[in-house]
């Protein structure tokens, strides 16, 4: 369990958040190019924070590939990059996930599939693991199967780091379907629950909005999803529909497909008010 930070918006009342949506590909340096001018443009929008996909900075031909882009924690092409934005846009970065090499031995021959957090120095304040790995068969979709777990060692800590937006809680994709995880961030402190994602199109059509409102209402938190969309290179079609979910699970923004920013309003007085006044998870028993 870590706790990063002091509380920063306790003074404010609304902050402007960007989710971004992005169809990635195996090019690192045209990833990065994509969330550069879409990082830009949420800050252009007035954001203060704002959260790429799951695999933003790689998808690969094959699940093997990502080991060969890994980069060591603390610098890299792609961590470089994150953190030199942060700083020229002056914009806190939720960098979705990119694989990095595992500081654990037992661990070498996969990688970490991680999420960092830049502040608007371009510090790197924060750093998770995802905990939950889709190691899955597709139901009704007969030869489509994954097993996240052959490339990628998971994660165990629970994250919560403090940004000018309010108190965020990392998590990634799979993790969502697993709500013990955001009870945990919620203890903590979590106003916000972050799940960059890459979300399979069945399992998108059937579970997305469904769960991601669900993790909003039963936690009382803003929940921001930035996606990955459409048909990359390896032929792997994503679902898309980036989403803004408030403490009362109502969508505030969202882009069902294609590249782009969806931005919304935190307003953190309004959040606690609620909490106060329908004090459900005051009233947890077990």
């Amino acid at each position: 369990m870590r706790v990063l930070g002091a509380r920063c918006a306790e003074d404010e009342k609304m902050t402007l958040v960007a989710a971004i949506q992005m169809t990635s590909g195996p090019d690192v340096a045209e990833n990065i190019k994509v969330a550069r001018r879409l990082l830009t443009e949420a800050q252009a929008r007035g954001a203060t924070l704002a959260l790429l996909p799951e695999n933003f900075n790689f998808i690969g031909q094959r699940d093997v590939d990502k080991k060969a882009i890994a980069e060591r924690y603390g610098h890299g092409v792609t961590q470089d990059a994150m953190a030199a934005m942060a700083q020229k846009l002056g914009l806190w970065i939720i960098a979705g996930t990119q694989p990095l090499k595992s500081d654990n031995a037992s661990n070498e021959a996969r990688v970490t599939n991680s999420t960092l957090v830049y502040d608007n120095a371009g510090a790197c304040v924060a750093r998770y693991d995802k905990i939950h790995l889709f190691d899955v068969n597709v139901p009704n979709k007969p030869g489509e199967s994954y097993h996240e777990s052959a490339q990628v060692a998971p994660g165990h800590d629970v994250v919560v780091v403090d940004t000018p937006a309010g108190r965020v809680g990392l998590s990634v994709c799979y993790d969502m379907r697993f709500p013990e995880l955001y009870r945990r961030l919620t203890a903590l402190g979590a106003d916000i629950l972050v799940m960059p994602a890459a979300f399979t199109v069945p399992t998108g059509r059937a579970h997305w909005e469904i769960l991601l409102r669900a993790r909003a209402i039963e936690n009382l938190s803003y929940v921001l999803a930035a996606a990955q969309s459409g048909v990359h290179p390896n032929d792997r079609e994503t679902f898309g529909d980036t989403l803004i979910v408030d403490y009362w699970g109502r969508v505030l923004g969202r882009l069902p497909r294609g590249t782009g920013v969806v931005i919304a309003d935190i307003d953190l007085q309004a959040m606690v008010a609620t909490r106060a006044g329908f004090p459900a998870l005051q009233h947890r028993v077990l």
